[in-house]
């Protein structure tokens, strides 16, 4: 089972709904809660987790990752998001039990490796999660999305223009497959930004999130 900090609440008492974080490569469930302070300002009644990855960073001796990239292929990609899939819905199951709520309460928000997987896992879930707020990733294997999708929940894409990890164009890319899937989506693009977040991209993202988790 996967594990990691969380924050309660901003407005304390029972939280109304659940924002998963999901992190990128190297990372850990650490390097994402602090995005609980900005996003709690617009969600004052969510409580906020940011679980670790699988697997240990297999490039380093700190850190985790959800899958493997030492294989840039797009199949090696994609096994990589399937083999990680279960333990995220593993978590997701967990937490709605946990806290009471149906999983329209529930939205995913993934940061690089982070959003592959939250993209990957919120279409393919059912019932459908409420959100999925996907930073300076992709859609894995776009081209398999008709046969496998379950569910359409909204998502929001962010992006800086200036991202030489995942490149910018994955984004529109992202966007055409989700959109030719009947899945509403909204991009976000960010002028003079490189594989990271910045303020307004923050702000628009948990505005976008307070809107479809709202009661």
């Amino acid at each position: 089972m996967l594990s990691g900090p969380m924050a309660p609440p901003r407005a304390g008492g029972k939280a109304e709904s659940v924002v998963i974080f999901l992190h990128g490569l190297g990372d850990s469930g650490a390097g994402l809660i602090d995005l609980a302070a900005p996003f709690s300002a617009f969600l004052p009644h969510t409580a906020f987790l940011s679980p670790d990855g699988p697997e240990p960073y297999a490039m380093a001796p700190f850190g985790r990752q959800w899958f493997g990239l030492q294989d840039w292929s797009q199949q090696s990609i994609y096994d990589g998001v399937v083999r990680a899939a279960p333990f995220l819905d593993a978590f997701i199951d967990e937490q709605l039990a946990a806290y009471q709520l149906p999983p329209s309460r529930l939205a995913l928000l993934g940061f690089s490796q982070g959003c592959m997987m939250g993209l990957h896992t919120g279409l393919r879930r059912l019932p459908q999660i409420g959100a999925v707020l996907g930073y300076s990733g992709a859609l894995v294997g776009p081209e398999r999305l008709a046969a496998e999708i379950r569910a359409r929940p909204p998502v929001m894409l962010v992006h800086g223009m200036m991202d030489t990890v995942v490149p910018y164009a994955a984004m529109p890319v992202s966007a055409q497959y989700l959109k030719s899937n009947n899945v509403p989506v909204v991009m976000e693009s960010r002028a003079m930004l490189g594989h990271s977040l910045d303020e307004e991209g923050i702000v628009k993202g948990a505005k976008f999130l307070a809107e479809h988790l709202a009661a």
